[in-house]
């Protein structure tokens, strides 16, 4: 025989009645099959409404309305599309268990209250009414069917609304009572009787405890727990979308899972199936060719982690005090409060020092819990050998369970590990002695976020970088194009990265499902909000990301002066602008120890040579015992560019103008001209090599002279610019009859910083550096008389943006290793 458990979901409508009948005949037909069913979805909780509301005669009558819709409409439904339905023996069975519920309830409304045995009886009645509907569809169907009644075997304790079943009583009950069944029978779940012949109910969703009991009694070669999905998952698919199906569980990991939180297991249904050694197969109704997830009592150990699990609702109660230490009873005080007022304790911590103990318990429970032990340690407490009881609601437990956790080195390490990438504070550990197990207790706010990371370095191994780019000029448009085109890349290495927010100067517009970049033009036009760090923080919290990243692709010095408040709440930053870098010295280390106490990355290699690792290549020369002695460079493309065309002849202002065209200047070509923008470049790179010093400490020759006018708007500055071209062409031919070139270049010696124009020769490093290029000569300890030279474009969008990206896929190396 198979015993085949359907749930509430799978009996909520006709349709699925039809199902669970075709799932039923289609079993028989190999072997008997034991039927244990739930109440029609959502029947219950009107049930359990009507006990809870005795004396409101108003919410009463609705509840009772609700009631009898919910069943009415399955038989109509079924009387329509099922010809030789019976919906007399299911109206029957209706108006029977109706005008019962109407004498329990008057009788409950005269004594104003419902005692536990008649609640028993009330929130019952829906698994009973399934029994007769079901009965009515095999029947139409020409299948003998084989009432069991749990009150002829189903023993078990006096807790009328949580009992536990005597095994060894039912199974001789069983014996006794049910010797010839018809090959398929049906019995309602969640009803047991006590001693006294009382109705008791198993507890919330104790159909599936039922089916394991008969599972027992009848000898079954396996059970099976039919519900709305294809199995046990490694985490709650709801939560985590990369979920994946579990197909074996043992026992034991079962039981684990079941206890903290999977839903789609009962805690006690495991022990009687486990006892007996009987396999339990989860199975979907609305997918039953699936396979399904096997319980049985093999030990598989191919995956050392084999599920995440999360228990939400919960109060960490803290009793402490010097009383605690060395004094015997104190903890069984404290566990015997608990069980005299029924109260389960789901997670306990004890501190080595015996000063403290902390136990988790439901939420549901703290105000009950925290009376009784004020009540038990009175003396105690006011003597103060104990401090006051510290309670602390709104907590989760997350919990890592495989049998091959069991001597793994490293599983704790890796789970604390993306715990702090995460940002989730650790509020008490559990682990009990089989190593089956690690469970954490968290803030229940964080406890997505930390199911999210956990399940990627566990399970998925996928990575995220979760963007928000502010900025969509020629750079940020030219990123977008990027990160567009290199999806399928960034798949195939199992990234993820998403733009969730996309900002210009109207401000941010946010999308939870990530921007489409085809059409993210459109997508601008939005409503927007401010960009700021509480707008962005709390779309991040909204939506449990957890590798923020903030590009800012603009030049806006208001945006650079908040970094600091970005990497602060958890954001990693990637920025070509200089602002940030450039501002006062103390500003420069805020951003440092800001990025180093939250374990947050800010990059910012296109500050000096666009897509050239110049940063990167500086700081390991750094890192690896080197020290700067002198560096010069052209370090701006637009004036590479420039001074490549004076070279050819060319006057300034149509070079500059070319270049600005080109989409190589600024919009505004002064920046360039004004000698700043190089200023900004060698100050970072002078800070970089540890020099304390201020954009003011920078000797600055502008490229325009002293005595020119160059106010106005940028057309004017554009056709007065031709009245310095004489000038320039002839310190251009001075240069050149010495064999020389003109270059604009930033130089640091000894701890100075300069940037002019110069005149070099042919042997110098950047004798041949234009049209656009940038060059970097490092001379250093290591590095001499020949200096480490870097040479490439330092203008265009296409490697500004290249560069953006390879810093924005840094981070995730730095997730790796936190």
């Amino acid at each position: 025989m198979r015993v085949l458990k359907f749930g509430g979901s799978s009996l909520a409508t006709a349709e699925r009645f039809l199902q669970v009948a075709a799932i039923i005949k289609e079993k028989s037909l190999s072997s008997p099959v034991a039927i244990v069913v739930s109440a029609p979805q959502g029947v219950t909780n009107h049930l359990v409404a009507m006990a809870e509301n005795t004396s409101d005669e108003t919410k009463l009558t609705t509840d009772l309305s609700s009631f009898r819709r919910a069943i009415t409409t399955i038989i109509d439904d079924l009387s329509a599309s099922l010809a030789e339905f019976n919906r007399q023996h299911s109206e029957q069975a209706l108006a029977n268990w109706e005008s019962k519920l109407s004498q329990y309830l008057q009788g409950a409304t005269m004594l104003s209250y419902c005692p536990e045995h008649i609640r028993a009886r009330i929130i019952s009645m829906g698994e009973r009414l399934s029994v007769a509907i079901l009965t009515s569809v095999l029947q139409a169907k020409n299948e003998e069917v084989s009432i069991i009644a749990p009150e002829n075997f189903l023993r078990t304790n006096d807790a009328s609304l949580n009992a536990v079943a005597d095994l060894v009583l039912c199974k001789e009950k069983f014996q006794l009572n049910y010797d010839g069944l018809h090959n398929i029978a049906i019995m309602p779940g969640f009803i047991g009787v006590d001693s006294n012949d009382q109705v008791t109910t198993l507890g919330r969703n104790g159909s599936d405890y039922s089916a394991a009991v008969l599972a027992v009694c009848a000898q079954a070669e396996c059970c099976e727990i039919w519900t709305d999905v294809d199995g046990v998952y490694n985490a709650d698919p709801r939560v985590i979308k990369e979920a994946s199906l579990l197909d074996y569980l043992s026992y034991q990991e079962a039981m684990e899972l079941s206890y903290f939180g999977a839903s789609v297991l009962h805690p006690k249904t495991i022990g009687p199936i486990a006892q007996y050694h009987i396999p339990c197969l989860i199975k979907n109704t609305g997918n039953p060719q699936a396979p399904g997830t096997l319980i049985a009592n093999e030990n598989s150990q191919e995956k050392v982690v084999k599920a995440i699990s999360n228990l939400d609702n919960l109060t960490m109660v803290n009793v402490s005090g010097p009383g605690m230490k060395g004094m015997v009873g104190m903890a069984s005080r404290v566990f015997a409060t608990m069980s005299r007022e029924k109260i389960s304790l789901i997670l306990i911590s004890q501190s080595s020092s015996e000063y403290c103990i902390s136990f988790c318990i439901y939420t549901a429970d703290a105000a009950r819990a925290e009376h009784s032990l004020q009540e038990e340690f009175e003396l105690e407490l006011l003597n103060g050998l104990l401090e006051p009881l510290s309670l602390t609601p709104e907590l989760s437990i997350v919990s890592l369970v495989g049998d091959g956790m069991h001597h793994q080195r490293g599983v704790a390490a890796k789970f604390f590990s993306s715990l702090a990438q995460a940002r989730v504070n650790v509020v008490a550990i559990a682990q009990d002695s089989s190593e089956r197990s690690i469970s954490v207790v968290i803030e229940q706010r964080k406890c997505t976020d930390a199911m999210k990371v956990s399940h990627q370095n566990f399970f998925s191994h996928k990575q995220t970088v979760d963007v928000f780019l502010v900025g969509c000029g020629v750079v940020g448009s030219e990123l977008i194009a990027q990160i567009s085109r290199q999806q399928p890349k960034l798949k195939k290495q199992n990234i993820s990265l998403r733009i969730y927010g996309l900002a210009n100067s109207k401000g941010m517009v946010f999308d939870e499902n990530g921007i489409d970049l085809d059409n993210w033009q459109a997508t601008l036009n939005k409503d927007a909000v401010a960009v700021n760090v509480d707008n962005i923080k709390a779309f991040v919290r909204d939506n449990h990301l957890i590798n923020p990243v903030l590009i800012d692709s603009t030049s806006n010095e208001e945006l650079a002066m908040s970094y600091v408040g970005f990497l602060e709440e958890g954001f990693n930053v990637v920025t070509p602008n200089k602002k940030a870098n450039t501002d006062s010295w103390e500003y420069y280390q805020a951003l440092r120890v800001a990025a180093q106490k939250t374990n947050r990355r800010f990059l910012y290699e296109t500050t000096v040579g666009a897509g050239l690792p110049v940063i990167d290549t500086l700081q390991n020369l750094l890192k690896a015992g080197d020290e700067l002695q002198r560096f010069e460079g052209i370090l701006s493309g637009s004036l590479s560019y420039i001074f490549g065309k004076l070279d050819e002849g060319m006057a300034l202002s149509a070079a500059t103008a070319i270049a600005k065209e080109n989409g190589f200047t600024e919009p505004d070509p002064r920046d360039d001209l004004s000698g700043m923008d190089v200023a900004r470049k060698l100050l970072i790179l002078a800070r970089e090599a540890g020099m304390q010093l201020e954009l003011s400490d920078i000797k600055i020759e502008p490229i325009l002279p002293a005595g020119f006018d160059d106010s106005g708007d940028i057309a004017n500055f554009m056709q007065n610019l031709s009245a310095v071209d004489a000038e320039f062409s002839q310190r251009v031919s001075d240069a050149k009859a010495q064999g020389k070139v003109l270059r604009y270049i930033g130089n640091i010696v000894d701890g100075k910083c300069q940037v002019s124009i110069e005149a070099i020769a042919q042997d110098h490093a950047l004798y041949s550096v234009k049209d656009g290029e940038n060059a970097l000569a490092i001379h250093s300890r290591y590095y001499q008389p020949l200096p480490f030279v870097l040479r490439g474009y330092g203008a265009g969008a296409a490697v500004t943006a290249a560069g953006i990206f390879g810093d924005l896929l840094r981070t995730l190396a730095w997730e790796q290793q936190h």
